[in-house]
């Protein structure tokens, strides 16, 4: 099935393997997704160059007062999160929940997610959709999962983004989940950014972790406890091209993130019916971990020195999470992770 890709085989393979097609297909949309913001763009500039005015001026006084709406938790749907496509995504790979720690629904937590990897499929599936075991391994309990404040400033396109219940990464919308009374708020921050994604290449553990610092910070401030969340296998879904550090290629790629806001990798995988070269994600499983959680106490005003040692704490208890289930996900004795 590695060697071979056409309609030719499709067709010629036994019903069951058939079926596989439509998992495929499915995810496609998730992929899609990404390039919709562009295509929301679109559709707004032609409104206003074919002055389409009924049409553009009553959603952009809406889109005024309803600005700050990302960063106040936004707006999820349920109907939207309960899709049969989020089913076939989830089940594509598939994606699995791991809890191995029970958290108390009194308190509210921050998820720090790891890897990136290049689209975020481990996040999106298990804290984005109703298909996931979140709502069983954690009842009573909401997760936001927070992205770049970018995406909520394109047209149309944030709508529909919000409907899956991502907010903005930005302090303020931490702040605002972190601060909600009774407890039972996650707030999951996936802590290597754009710049972690060009290093989501197979068989790599880098994370850049080092100098982000805010997250701790925030914790301290609203006495939310740190949870180290680590994805296995989210740096295998797709290839990249070769992008060392100091290679041109590299040094291109970081100055668009600097400029823009987010990363541009190059990568590639398969196909909807071959599986040899394309942009879907290769088929492989996904394992979310979440550990135990780090307790914390509330300090209004944290010293650089309570930063730090959050800090370092938290990056030990990654580290012994990654080191206790890596042999169960299929990683070598040898790998580890590294901290940029």
């Amino acid at each position: 099935m590695n060697d071979t890709g056409s309609w030719f085989f499709v067709q010629h393979t036994p019903q069951s393997k058939q079926l596989e097609v439509r998992p495929p297909v499915q995810c496609g949309m998730w992929i899609k997704t990404v390039l919709r913001a562009q295509v929301c763009i679109g559709i707004i500039v032609i409104l206003i160059i074919h002055n389409y005015w009924f049409l553009y001026v009553p959603y952009m006084t809406w889109l005024y007062f309803d600005w700050r709406t990302p960063e106040q938790g936004g707006r999820r749907s349920n109907w939207v999160r309960s899709w049969t496509v989020w089913r076939y995504f989830k089940d594509y790979f598939p994606i699995h929940l791991i809890k191995t720690w029970d958290l108390d629904p009194s308190h509210n937590y921050i998820f720090g997610f790891h890897p990136h990897g290049v689209l975020v499929a481990g996040a999106f599936g298990n804290f984005c959709t109703s298909h996931s075991d979140f709502e069983q391994l954690f009842p009573r309990f909401t997760a936001y999962l927070h992205v770049l404040p970018f995406w909520f400033r394109c047209p149309l396109f944030r709508e529909y983004l919000m409907s899956s219940g991502p907010v903005s990464v930005s302090k303020k919308s931490v702040s605002h989940v972190l601060s909600k009374e009774g407890g039972g708020n996650i707030s999951v921050i996936v802590l290597g950014g754009a710049e972690e994604s060009l290093d989501a290449h197979p068989g790599k553990f880098t994370l850049f972790i080092r100098q982000r610092k805010g997250f701790v910070k925030i914790a301290l401030t609203h006495g939310a406890s740190l949870v180290p969340v680590f994805s296995f296998g989210e740096n295998e879904l797709f290839k990249q091209v070769s992008n060392p550090e100091g290679s041109w290629l590299r040094t291109v790629q970081e100055k668009l993130q600097k400029i823009m806001g987010f990363a541009l990798p190059l990568f590639h995988a398969r196909g909807i019916f071959q599986y040899n070269f394309g942009l879907m994600p290769y088929r492989k499983p996904i394992h979310t971990v979440v550990g135990r959680p780090i307790p914390v106490q509330q300090t209004l005003h944290p010293t650089t020195e309570q930063i730090e040692e959050l800090h370092q704490t938290y990056m030990e208890e990654l580290r012994k999470l990654f080191e206790a289930h890596k042999r169960k996900y299929g990683i070598p004795e040898h790998k580890t992770l590294i901290f940029k």
